[in-house]
């Protein structure tokens, strides 16, 4: 069987409203947009600086760079009705920097949450997912989130017992799904 990852680069998924793609350069400011709404909770290396880092000119060079990549990553989740994108939602490597049991990853913009997107999309990466050959998904998840951890729950994503420490930003849950 060839590698998943072998066919990352053509991947586009379709659910009733989303379209899942892989990201254009031209929206990398829906992508700082989602940085500058992170909880002040999360670490300090995944919001805006600042100096305002990350800047735009640096989100379209990492869309770039996504685009030469073989690895799982996460996709565009555009709304098929309007047109626009509205976060994302894919695979990344997981922790131990692993392709073969990636990371379920899905962050959205405010302004959507609570419509079931990220429910939509999620369940569609895991159809994709497990077509491909996978056959276990991770998730990390901060123990504050709540909706995150809904979602992963309506899933099937089950905690593992792993929990990393975390006095400052709280700690990181980490679950997992058989496929």
């Amino acid at each position: 069987m060839e590698h998943p990852t072998a066919r990352v680069r053509e991947i586009v998924l379709e659910t009733d409203r989303l379209l899942l793609r892989p990201w254009q350069v031209s929206e990398a400011a829906v992508q700082r947009e989602m940085w500058t709404e992170r909880d002040p909770r999360v670490p300090p290396h995944r919001r805006i600086d600042a100096e305002g880092h990350p800047t735009l000119e640096d989100v379209e060079d990492w869309i770039r760079s996504w685009s030469q990549s073989g690895s799982p990553r996460v996709l565009a989740a555009e709304r098929k009705a309007s047109g626009d994108v509205i976060g994302y939602c894919g695979l990344i490597p997981n922790t131990d920097g692993s392709d073969d049991e990636p990371e379920l990853a899905f962050e959205l913009l405010r302004r959507v949450w609570g419509q079931g997107y990220a429910t939509e999309a999620a369940r569609a990466v895991l159809g994709w997912a497990q077509a491909s050959g996978y056959r276990r998904l991770w998730a990390t998840v901060r123990d504050w989130n709540g909706a995150s951890r809904g979602v992963l729950a309506k899933l099937g994503f089950v905690e593992t017992g792993r929990v990393d420490p975390d006095e400052v930003h709280g700690d990181s849950l980490f679950l997992a799904r058989d496929l």
